[in-house]
């Protein structure tokens, strides 16, 4: 058991586990702009508060990609959780949304309401741009929908960072 929790503690020093969650949390950043660009599905408030959060966990991945030592892990660690936390919160709340009892009462904002000094809306609106209904639900896979999915997804990944994370305390490697 102590070799298990070592060979996974040690994996969060490998630049190569970064370029993973990097990668993979890059891809579903380009799968989103597909489904918006390429199938029409515009995106909700919720969608884009998934997508700001997906975001982090990529710009999270990416600085210990760059320079892989021990305060840039504390910070791409301290950037996942936080990411993946509140994505998992944002798509909890999306899918009791659209699993309301009352749709007319269920609805959501329709301006993104990020700080002022980081008005991602504006600068980028071809990515945060909220143009969609929260109640929309039309893409389905395996019986369940894209917030279903993402509250999947943001789970995984956070799961993923308590076991490394808590490898590392047990390894007493902590960063």
């Amino acid at each position: 058991m102590r070799g298990i929790i070592h060979s996974i503690s040690q994996w969060a020093e490998h630049k190569s586990s970064w370029l993973v969650l990097f990668a993979t949390s890059l891809a579903l950043e380009i799968a989103a702009l597909y489904f918006q660009y390429g199938m029409g599905l515009k995106p909700c408030i919720m969608c884009i508060y998934q997508r700001t959060a997906m975001y982090g966990i990529v710009l999270s991945a990416l600085i210990v990609v760059i320079k892989n030592n021990g305060f840039t892990r504390m910070l791409g660690f301290a950037g996942w959780a936080v990411s993946a936390g509140w994505g998992f919160l944002i798509a909890k709340e999306h899918v009791g949304i659209l699993n309301a009892a009352n749709p007319f009462f269920a609805s959501c904002e329709i301006v993104p309401n990020f700080p002022s000094w980081l008005q991602l809306h504006e600068w980028l609106p071809a990515v945060f741009a909220a143009e969609g209904d929260c109640l929309e639900d039309s893409w389905q896979f395996l019986s369940m929908g894209m917030a279903e999915w993402m509250q999947i997804i943001f789970a995984a990944y956070f799961a993923v960072f308590a076991i490394v994370f808590a490898c590392r305390l047990l390894d007493k490697k902590p960063f």
